[in-house]
């Protein structure tokens, strides 16, 4: 991988340091026979990820982590290199700071102190559950319900296309409180628990465990509580506003990957009494996929340092930082495919996995239709407030 995007002052020597002996620990791996079986090759990274001491990025210093608090930029930077080198790693990585976020971000110190340690050590494995068939995007249009009784919470309901379903060991539920309108409430749920089921698993064209949760009267204990009772949308969307910029990041990983494959094919690939990178249209493509790639970057790290530098939210700049590197990372795998011409689309080559990898990128923790509707309302929201400082 380039390492020279990480001298700009966006980072620190740490940063450098991290982008590198990760960077190294990736090349020196075998990535093949990821598709054989998903479930034990996440368990797997899991473990190889705690071993090297990566995981200690998902959790604050005080369980077992690196940080005092969650550092998005090293987040985005663990993601990118993954993603560079191996999306179902990427997967495994990000799972375990997504799953656990609710509670290094809201949870007690008792839920603090049962958890996040086991994910840093690669002895748990979390899951973040809140969308379903009828609640994607539309969260608010959820279905499932957690209702008060005695010292516990019962829940009934389903939640579907949660990843980790079927390998976690526990997951953060979001449910509608005693059918409310506006009141929410998110719940660790564990697999023991009575009442909870994964009823069926989903596969996908980029396999990843997947799958569906149901409750039927899952009781609850009041101390696996999430934040506060009625304010569970604010955990969620306080989780993704740390989380959805490192989905950029995991996609620059595979628009870089793609880009390297695209010119180590073309530069040896013998046309016309020269090689494909000597043609003017192999040039135009690859300017467009490095512009694409660096614009990708600046808006990625622009969102992480922002959040790093004590920006209470980056709603705005989380939502362009993931809407343009998804978008550009599916041009920029594009173009490699078609440069690799019949070799791109080889099942299990390097460019053809990517180009079933980045299209879920492009749907999970929000649309792009989705982010362009946040970022819109954020520039208006803006505009309004500077005519209003005006008058």
């Amino acid at each position: 991988m380039d390492h020279s995007f990480f001298r700009l002052p966006f980072f620190n020597d740490e940063h450098r340091a991290l982008a590198s002996t990760l960077s190294s620990w990736g090349a020196e791996r075998q990535w093949a026979g990821e598709d054989t079986d998903v479930d034990k090759t996440c368990r797997r990274y899991v473990r190889e990820l705690a071993k090297a001491g990566f995981l200690g990025y998902s959790v604050p210093a005080a369980y077992g982590g690196i940080h005092e608090s969650l550092d998005v930029r090293s987040i985005c930077i663990v993601r990118e290199t993954l993603g560079y080198f191996s999306a179902l790693a990427d997967f495994s990585f990000a799972m375990q700071g997504l799953g656990a976020g609710p509670v290094s971000l809201f949870g007690s110190a008792e839920l603090r102190e049962r958890y996040l340690p086991r994910v840093a050590k690669g002895e748990a494995i979390a899951a973040f559950a809140i969308s379903e068939a009828e609640a994607g995007s539309d969260v608010g249009s959820m279905k499932t319900v957690a209702r008060l009784e005695g010292d516990h919470y019962v829940i009934d309901g389903e939640k579907t296309w949660i990843s980790n379903a079927g390998i976690a060991d526990f997951y953060v539920v979001f449910a509608r409180v005693n059918e409310s309108p506006g009141d929410f409430i998110a719940l660790v749920v564990e697999p023991d628990d009575p009442g909870f089921s994964v009823p069926a698993r989903i596969n996908t064209i980029a396999p990843h465990p997947l799958g569906t949760l149901r409750f039927e009267d899952c009781r609850i204990p009041l101390n696996r509580l999430v934040g506060e009772a009625g304010r569970g949308l604010r955990v969620a969307l306080g989780t993704l506003d740390v989380f959805r910029t490192t989905v950029g990041a995991a996609a620059l990983g595979f628009a870089r990957r793609a880009m390297s494959e695209a010119l180590d094919h073309a530069s040896r690939r013998k046309m016309f009494g020269g090689k494909l990178v000597d043609l003017q249209m192999t040039q135009a493509a690859i300017a467009e996929m490095a512009t694409l790639i660096d614009a990708s970057a600046l808006l990625v790290y622009r969102s992480a340092w922002t959040r790093d530098n004590g920006a209470p939210r980056v709603t705005r700049e989380a939502a362009m930082a993931k809407m343009h590197a998804t978008e550009a990372a599916q041009k920029v795998i594009d173009s490699a495919v078609q440069l690799l011409g019949g070799r791109g689309v080889v099942t299990g080559s390097p460019v053809e996995r990517l180009y079933r990898e980045i299209r879920s990128l492009r749907i999970y923790e929000g649309t792009t239709e989705i982010q362009k509707l946040v970022i819109a309302g954020q520039v208006l929201k803006q505009h309004s407030e500077s005519l209003d400082a005006d008058a």
